[in-house]
């Protein structure tokens, strides 16, 4: 599926643009544009897709979605028919990523922010009851305008940034590494990572270039990363495998070895576990 780049106006150079919206259904293709986006539905069902990510979405659904991240929201059928009377009511905030210079974040106040803004690189999905509460600001931001309306959203994006209540959507693949490493152990780990995820990893092999034992590298990984040292090889096979399965040009068996797994059963088995369908079924939602 072709991607499709968005050149985003902000008219008279305001810093913020807001749009709400009241359609039969959502008309906007696979895209991608350098601008943030905060998109909220106040009504309307469909699917969302973020990158490989691809979940169905509700009244009350909120979402950011970090610069260059491919996206788009499909409504369900029943809003395509003609005869319909269904309609889909919903917000997006739209900001360039320059609104918060780099050494705007050299402040404590902002360190949260700028965290936020890392996992935006793969999308967030905001959960209940936070969801329902910022759905409320975000609707203030839209009544708003000029500087108030930046003062409201800079209120918005603390919170967001300090809820638990969130789910990052798209693989690791899609997770520019922003870390700031102190030293180069994890820097030489990721590395090896990034490059060798498709072959057979070897637990010894990975943590020798840490230069830990096995046991003592995966309690290091797991407090750097948030996530076991198996659990972040899968993501990033995962990541893979969707990418070649939108593609659509290899069958489930050659994504399943090329993306690094080792065994057919083990790859629908993880591939289902972390997106919530099998690879045919991935492939039939993303092309319908």
């Amino acid at each position: 599926m072709k991607v499709m780049q968005e050149y985003i106006d902000f008219p008279l150079r305001e810093a913020v643009k807001v749009k709400w919206r009241k359609m039969p259904h959502f008309t906007y293709p696979w895209h991608f544009h350098s601008e943030y986006e905060i998109l909220y539905v106040i009504e309307g069902t469909g699917t969302s897709f973020v990158a490989d990510n691809v979940a169905h979405f509700y009244p009350g659904d909120l979402a950011l979605l970090g610069s260059n991240l491919p996206h788009f929201w499909r409504s369900d059928e029943a809003y395509h028919d003609i005869n319909s009377k269904k309609k889909i009511d919903y917000i997006v905030i739209q900001f360039p990523a320059e609104l918060f210079c780099e050494s705007l974040f050299r402040f404590p106040e902002f360190h949260a922010i700028r965290e936020l803004f890392d996992r935006a690189s793969r999308g967030i999905r905001f959960l209940p009851p936070f969801s329902v509460e910022a759905g409320e600001q975000v609707k203030s931001i839209a009544g708003s305008e000029g500087f108030n309306r930046i003062v409201l959203l800079l209120k918005l994006l603390n919170s967001m940034a300090k809820t638990s209540r969130y789910k990052v959507l798209a693989g690791e693949l899609y997770h520019r590494q922003n870390h700031d490493f102190t030293d180069d152990r994890l820097t030489r780990v990721m590395h090896y990572l990034n490059t060798s995820y498709r072959q057979k990893i070897a637990l010894e092999k990975v943590s020798g270039i840490a230069n830990l034992h096995p046991a003592a590298f995966c309690r290091y990984f797991k407090e750097k990363t948030g996530k076991s040292f198996s659990e972040y090889v899968n993501d990033m096979r995962i990541s893979y495998a969707c990418k070649l399965i939108i593609e659509g040009k290899l069958s489930v068996s050659q994504v399943c070895f090329e993306s690094g797994f080792n065994n057919l059963s083990n790859f629908n088995r993880t591939f289902k576990r972390q997106t919530q369908m099998t690879p045919t079924e991935y492939y039939r939602r993303f092309h319908e």
